[in-house]
């Protein structure tokens, strides 16, 4: 399986809602994993923040802590790979090296009116030409914008010469390399809504269009390869970054998924369903984003790209977890799938899970979360079930239009994430989809893919083919009886999203 008779990768998936650290052996197994829950910051409605000193402080707590449960030392690990949440974005001072404002997370919408602006000027179409994207808030661009606006707006303005800039890859990279290395690669660049998608270089024009200076932009380099070292002092020994992904390239990499036809769906704080496209860069017709699967040095020097098409569903776990600290419906994410169980249906209820507007295939920034047909018999597990089923929904729509983008109907859905754990969700899906649904042993799929692509570009693992053959297969959820029905109410719950989108003005 490996050339080395011992020894480990260590993977680090900074997500939306936590930072993790998982280290894996050389027979590609998880041996130890360690996890920090992160802060959200809401200043404003729409507007959602995170801390990059705490994910920074959080990335080296759980690398010591992940190596000390499992007892190894940072000298048998072999490489790092990093997987990130993408559009999230801050800068940073390179003298300093303090960041000057919180990072803006991709689920912030302050920038939705020059988004407006921008459509209104008929921008929209040679942006998404460029970019495989949807002119929307969702993406870097337009934060990148905003920050460097409120930074010239202070008593006492940057130094824009002094000014670095990047999606969270770029600053935790920047930090465990002592400031070295200011990088990117190209699966994260790719979502910046700055880079151009033929050439996988920044585009000069967008970088004027936003009046983003070009040397604040971090290099792009392929996803697998050496990135840089991370500071001695930091662990103990130099160990070699070898692999940067977007979390949802990685999970897509640790699936198997590197080629047409294969489709997997990520349950975290959003949905995303990434298709592989191979080779080839496919525009979509409706409405789905297209991206850069992964990137690779070939032996000649050239780079190997592959592509994917990808449908962004903004808020799922999400609403769980607004279940949970906002309204108080719940104390702990597990208790969903017993409370849904515990009632026959709805009762009626649909949930609109637009808390962040709604993403693919509506992208409609305006539109709001909403419960719909609540009568005096309604109970909490009722609207807990709507929220679970209306994840679903939600997935069924992006994966109808995958079907019409490859003109091929898929037949399984591959998932990963913090709520594939939950049989009744997992069920329902494969109901109103009436495909299986594969669930694999390991949940985190997006730090086993930034793991496998490491070990890989580092040679530790020979063969993907054969790394991807051991992963484990925990489940296979049939369409079952309640196929019909959930299909019937989804007609239903299409008609609650048509009423919540545009509700803000």
């Amino acid at each position: 399986m490996s050339q080395f008779t011992q020894g480990y990768i260590l993977a680090l998936d900074l997500g939306t809602t936590g930072n993790r650290a998982m280290l894996f052996n050389a027979e590609g197994r998880a041996v130890s994993s360690a996890y920090r829950e992160l802060t959200q910051y809401y200043p404003q409605p729409g507007w959602l923040e995170h801390d990059p000193e705490e994910i920074w402080r959080d990335t080296c707590w759980a690398m010591r802590t992940a190596l000390q449960k499992a007892g190894v030392a940072a000298a048998e690990v072999a490489a790092i790979g990093l997987s990130v949440q993408r559009e999230t974005c801050l800068l940073w001072d390179k003298t300093t090296g303090r960041p000057l404002h919180n990072a803006i997370v991709w689920q912030d919408r302050r920038t939705a009116p020059l988004c407006h602006q921008l459509t209104e000027r008929g921008c929209a179409p040679d942006i998404a030409e460029r970019t495989g994207l949807v002119l929307d808030a969702y993406f870097s661009a337009t934060k990148l914008a905003w920050l460097q606006e409120y930074l010239q707006k202070q008593e006492s303005p940057a130094n824009l010469d002094n000014v670095l800039a990047g999606t969270i890859d770029t600053w935790i990279l920047w930090k465990l390399t002592g400031g070295a290395v200011h990088a990117t690669d190209c699966s994260n660049a790719s979502r910046t809504m700055l880079m151009n998608l033929a050439s996988r270089e920044w585009d000069a024009s967008l970088l004027e269009l936003f009046g983003i200076p070009a040397f604040m932009m971090p290099s792009i380099q392929p996803s697998l390869g050496f990135f840089g070292s991370t500071e001695p002092e930091l662990l103990g020994v130099p160990v070699p970054v070898t692999a940067i992904l977007g979390d949802q390239q990685a999970s897509l990499f640790a699936h198997g998924c590197d080629r047409p036809g294969l489709l997997k769906c990520t349950y975290g704080t959003g949905c995303f369903l990434v298709a592989h496209t191979g080779d080839t860069l496919q525009r979509s017709r409706h409405l789905l984003l297209s991206t850069i699967a992964w990137t690779q040095a070939a032996e000649s020097g050239a780079v190997r790209a592959g592509y994917a098409i990808e449908g962004s569903i903004f808020t799922t776990g999400a609403c769980v977890q607004w279940l949970r600290d906002g309204i108080q419906l719940i104390e702990a994410a597990a208790d969903t799938e017993q409370m849904a169980q515990r009632v026959a249906d709805t009762a009626g209820v649909y949930f609109v899970p637009a808390l962040s507007g709604l993403g693919a295939p509506h992208w409609d920034m305006s539109a709001r979360g909403a419960f719909f047909g609540i009568t005096g018999s309604v109970r909490r597990e009722h609207m807990v079930r709507a929220v679970l089923e209306a994840i679903a929904y939600q997935v069924k729509e992006v994966v109808e239009a995958i079907n019409r983008d490859t003109g091929t109907d898929i037949a399984l859905l591959k998932v990963d994430g913090g709520a594939c754990p939950n049989d009744f969700l997992m069920q329902f899906q494969a109901d109103v989809l009436g495909v299986p649904v594969e669930r694999p042993v390991v949940k985190e799929a997006s730090a086993q893919g930034a793991a496998f692509a490491a070990g890989l570009a580092a040679g530790f693992w020979p063969d993907y083919s054969a790394l991807i053959a051991r992963r484990q297969i925990d489940r296979i959820f049939q369409p079952g009886d309640g196929a019909s029905l959930a299909q019937a109410n989804f007609a239903v719950w299409r008609q609650a999203v048509e009423r919540a989108k545009h509700w803000v003005q």
